[in-house]
């Protein structure tokens, strides 16, 4: 491991519809899973930026960090760019994380339709 840097990494989740709770449940799977791959200690976590698309409001990703215990990490949401032709329903996620990681070792989480985000980085 390197020297300690603050990196950021990123992940996209769709769900099927704008409800609060499967916007809260897809952001607590996307999060989850940008932990584990990427073994982030959650006290480790700068802060973390979320974008949905303008299709969502009926509540906010960051609510579903707070239920996971992220109390002190800052967290800001913001509405995504409406790009005709991208995914809909799409909540992103950048997690600023101190690591000793490079960034080719992160491991960056695109799950459900945001796969197609970043075909380069999702596994086929």
């Amino acid at each position: 491991m390197g020297a300690i840097l603050l990196r950021g990494v990123r992940g996209a989740i769709t769900v099927e519809r704008n409800d609060a709770g499967e916007i809260f449940s897809a952001t607590r799977e996307l999060l989850k899973a940008m932990i584990k791959e990427n073994d982030i200690d959650p006290e480790d976590i700068a802060s973390v930026i979320f974008t949905v698309t303008p299709d969502l409001n009926a509540g906010f990703p960051a609510t579903a960090a707070r239920e996971m215990g992220w109390r002190y990490v800052p967290l800001l949401g913001a509405t995504e760019i409406n790009v005709p032709g991208m995914p809909g329903k799409c909540i992103r996620a950048l997690v600023h994380v101190n690591t000793g990681k490079s960034q080719r070792e992160l491991k960056h989480i695109y799950l459900r339709d945001a796969a197609r985000l970043r075909v380069d980085l999702v596994p086929q």
